[in-house]
């Protein structure tokens, strides 16, 4: 230690050791440990009784909603996510600010307030449900409330992750392929996409895992309905609630691998994004 500079705490090699025994064991015992009895509960009986609970039908088509829910969600919120962004990065204008609010927004409004918020606009005795039903359009309790629900919870993810950037890298060069006579949509793919490309494919794994894993405001605008509006998570909480531990372990073994995948995808993105690995925005 040099003269003069005060002492940080883990400066002495002791108070260092206890530090990451404490957090590695935190880690272990919260984290580590409930994954490893998902995995070992779900394959305790034999690989035979785990495939046959995991291609049991309805959570065969809870696997199926919750992929085609991500399929439709993650590039609308992805196509969103690029365009507040952009705005907000490159544009001045009155309201940017709540602009910002409304991109924010989701994050701190709970799920289940938000699927309830749905149901007073789209259901039966909401503002468009009387109008939704003369015309035969069924959004509550279907797969359109599922795809609303998991717009909602996963639209900050895509902005919030490439603003940063963008903000941080200006204008400079979208103005000067602009100056040369590209067009807006020309500046847009060969300029400012590459630039984000790593912070944009972060945020596009983040969203895909969020859909998927989503609870509480698909819970309140699907109806639960078994086998028809039951996504994976919802599935899975059926499953234990008919005591049936081994198949609810082996469909939950589908999100934990997920979970398992997005780390990975996040690792390599953080490897091969500059701004990222020297501790950048984003």
């Amino acid at each position: 230690m040099s003269a003069g500079r005060r002492p940080r705490i883990g400066d002495a090699p002791a108070t260092r050791l206890v530090i990451l025994a404490v957090v590695f064991a935190f880690a272990a015992l919260m984290i580590v440990a409930p994954l490893a009895v998902i995995f070992a509960e779900a394959f305790k009986a034999g690989l035979g009784v785990y495939l046959s609970n995991l291609t049991a039908p309805d959570t065969r088509h809870a696997i199926w909603l919750t992929v085609a829910t991500a399929l439709l969600a993650v590039p609308i919120n992805t196509a969103f996510g690029i365009a507040a962004a952009w705005a907000i990065a490159k544009f001045e204008f009155r309201g940017k600010g709540l602009l910002i609010a409304l991109v924010e927004l989701p994050f701190s409004i709970s799920p289940i307030v938000a699927g309830v918020a749905y149901l007073f606009v789209y259901g039966a005795q909401g503002w468009f449900g009387p109008w939704l039903q003369e015309h035969g359009i069924k959004v509550m309790f279907a797969y359109p409330a599922i795809v609303l629900a998991s717009l909602f919870v996963t639209a900050p993810f895509v902005a919030r992750e490439i603003l940063p950037l963008m903000q941080a890298q200006g204008s400079e060069e979208e103005e000067a392929a602009l100056s040369l006579g590209a067009s807006g949509w020309r500046t847009l793919w060969s300029v400012t996409l590459p630039n984000i490309k790593w912070a944009l494919l972060y945020g596009v794994v983040l969203t895909n895992a969020r859909v998927m894993g989503e609870f509480g405001a698909v819970s309140v605008v699907s109806g639960n309905i078994r086998g028809v509006t039951n996504t994976l998570p919802l599935q899975i909480e059926l499953l234990y609630q008919d005591y049936n531990s081994a198949g609810a372990f082996a469909a939950a073994t589908v999100l934990a691998g997920i979970a398992l995948l997005t780390i990975v995808a996040k690792l390599i993105v953080e490897r091969f994004e500059p701004g990222r690995a020297r501790g950048g925005a984003g």
